[in-house]
């Protein structure tokens, strides 16, 4: 049976704030956007302020109102990099199967490890404290016989602390959790469980499978799993690179934005950075999506098939129709985005029928290689006079 950990850095962002500055040990504070931009999102907190209530992610509107002395801190996400590194290298001494989970968090498989350093809990405890003693950073982890269990289990006792999940006790200890404990349970899965009666792990673990799966679909399928000890996903190696599946750009406004001809205004800068970016990763895509979040903060994600590019003419084009088609004139917007998945090397052969070749429309092939000459033509502008040259249709123009 495999053993494996799940490490969480205890307040991350925070913990290493407080490493530069001490005297923020002892007082509430917290790692935010910045309000005035209205990134005024909670993103990390020390202990102190959690005893207020605050949580990640709040706004700081709502957390000021329950600590008006809670001290704000900038992130400084290159000393979050910079300690992530060095703690994931710690990991790598007692396996080469580390999987990066996000900044602060990694997977674990000690399988083979434990002839050497001991047993799954004898190394968790290992690694626990020495990244406490060389970096007073504190971390939870979670050891089990699987990555979602383990996960959970980092999860159920914070700060600086281990909890097994084992096969003989797993369910004992699980199953009157609350089911959006469980990993990829979000709040609208959790919603869709709550209509079927399922409230806890263990109601999800003894529900009927195909009723679930008939709701949520894979997931369904997958999160049932979970809830009966069953995932076989194995930790990756370190070094094994991830696929990249999508790129995307997203910017949120000082002010709403209540106007479609500036959407697409901002629309068109988005595309042509998204753009950019597969044509720097030589790549093309062929689905294009767009987002568009309102002032109550819901969200509508649209999405679109499109034949593979990287040029800005036809990925904006897309992202414009889809914006016609789902916007109400008027609607206030407080974020956009432009995404686009479907990746594949621009070298890769692609696999066209025969009857697509047949009946390829010239004037269209044309049409789009015109298309990628213009687009590498700005890229090479780009190089030479920089970001400030751009598509005329990404600058707004303003009318008397």
């Amino acid at each position: 049976m495999r053993a494996i950990l799940h490490c969480d850095l205890n307040n991350f962002f925070a913990s290493v704030e407080m490493l530069k500055r001490p005297e923020l040990r002892n007082v509430p504070m917290a790692v935010s956007g910045d309000p005035s931009k209205r990134h005024g999102i909670i993103l990390a907190k020390n202990q102190v302020a959690k005893k207020y209530g605050i949580y990640t992610p709040e706004t700081v509107y709502s957390a000021l109102k329950k600590c008006p002395r809670l001290v704000l801190v900038k992130p400084h996400y290159e000393e979050y990099v910079k300690y992530s590194k060095l703690v994931n290298e710690i990991y790598r001494k007692y396996t080469d199967r580390v999987e990066k989970f996000g900044i602060d968090e990694s997977f674990l498989d000690v399988t083979e490890s434990t002839n050497i350093f001991g047993s799954p809990y004898d190394i968790a405890y290992k690694i626990k404290e020495e990244i406490k003693e060389k970096y007073n950073l504190t971390i939870s982890v979670g050891v089990s016989f699987t990555k979602s269990l383990a996960k959970l289990g980092s999860d159920l006792k914070k700060p600086d602390a281990i909890t097994v999940l084992d096969y003989d006790t797993y369910k004992n200890k699980i199953y009157g959790l609350p089911v959006n404990m469980l990993l990829y349970v979000g709040k609208n899965t959790n919603d869709k469980l709550k209509k079927l009666g399922i409230k806890t792990i263990g109601d999800l673990a003894l529900s009927n499978k195909y009723r679930v799966v008939k709701h949520l679909g894979k997931l369904g399928e997958q999160i049932h799993n979970y809830a009966n000890g069953i995932d076989d996903d194995p930790v990756k190696f370190y070094y094994e690179k991830e696929e990249r599946k999508s790129i995307s750009k997203g910017i949120t406004f000082e002010e709403d934005i209540t106007n479609i001809e500036s959407l697409e205004n901002e629309f068109s800068k988005l595309a042509s950075s998204v753009s950019f970016s597969l044509r720097k990763l030589n790549m093309k895509a062929n689905v294009v999506s767009i987002t568009l979040k309102d002032a109550t903060f819901s969200s509508i994600v649209r999405q679109k098939k499109i034949d593979y590019t990287s040029a800005y003419d036809v990925i904006y084009n897309d992202v414009s129709d889809l914006l016609k088609c789902n916007y109400i004139n008027g609607k206030p917007i407080r974020y956009i985005c432009v995404g686009v998945s479907g990746l594949k090397g621009k070298d890769d052969d692609e696999q066209l029928n025969i009857f697509s070749i047949v009946n390829e429309d010239k004037n269209k092939v044309k049409t789009i290689q015109k298309k990628e000459k213009a687009t590498q033509a700005m890229d090479n502008l780009k190089r030479i006079y920089g970001n400030k040259i751009d598509f005329a249709s990404t600058i707004e123009i303003k009318k008397d």
